[in-house]
């Protein structure tokens, strides 16, 4: 129970101090940040383990490592030369097609690591790229040569508004109403209920409804509704 107990709160102390640190904790780390994520994984580890260990020893370095990352992202912030040491720079590996060894050479990649981050991009010919770039995180951003760029509307001269720049948004999730997807529609919350009446439902018998700024919706009852409404969705 003791041992639940200290778990418990170091889980909470955890995510108090991801949450501070920011979003970015959750994806692609920089070097400093995946140092401190590893340490706090290994800190947490030592007062539940043993019992007999105080629950400070856990918390007070995750904390202290906390505000030292906070302090570095705020340098790093304000200082592009701290930037540079501490996360360093991008580094162009393919330029119009061609690799650049000596940059591989530098970073300790060889062909085949670049191939597989290409190919995860719908690469598969590496004269098809006009910039490859190795992020800070260690991720690849590409930059393929017009001639291998998929056709958009630009080219083609098709017109739009701005309704064709908003994806589908969920407004109801779970039976819940999500009123900020709503207001990112354009939509009040008279036209959600005016549309459920229409449709002789209410919010807590959908699973999933989906909207876009034109008004255009999807709705996916939950399966004990549609059971007993034929399986019918709108």
């Amino acid at each position: 129970m003791i041992v639940m107990i200290r778990t418990a709160i170091l889980y909470l102390v955890i995510i108090f101090a991801l949450r501070i640190m920011g979003k970015r904790q959750l994806g692609e780390l920089q070097p400093s940040e995946l140092v401190t994520t590893i340490l706090i994984s290994n800190i947490a580890t030592l007062p539940i383990e043993d019992t007999e260990i105080p629950m400070t020893v856990g918390i007070v370095p995750i904390l202290t490592l906390m505000c030292f990352e906070v302090f570095t992202s705020v340098l790093v912030l304000k200082s592009k030369k701290a930037r540079q040491i501490i996360t360093g720079n991008p580094v162009i590996i393919i330029r119009d097609g061609k690799i650049q060894q000596k940059e591989l050479e530098r970073l300790r990649l060889n062909v085949d690591d670049i191939m597989t981050q290409l190919r995860t991009q719908d690469v598969f010919d590496i004269e098809e790229v006009s910039f490859a770039i190795v992020e800070t995180t260690g991720t690849l951003s590409v930059y393929k040569k017009f001639s291998a760029r998929g056709v958009t509307a630009e080219m083609l001269n098709i017109s739009g508004d701005s309704a064709d720049d908003t994806p589908p948004m969920i407004v109801i999730s779970d039976g819940n109403v999500i009123e900020k997807s709503l207001s990112i529609c354009n939509l009040r919350t008279e036209w959600l209920s005016e549309t459920l009446e229409k449709n002789n439902m209410r919010p807590q018998d959908i699973f999933l409804m989906s909207c876009d700024r034109r008004a255009n919706y999807k709705i996916v009852l939950k399966e004990s509704l549609q059971n007993l409404k034929g399986g019918k969705n709108k």
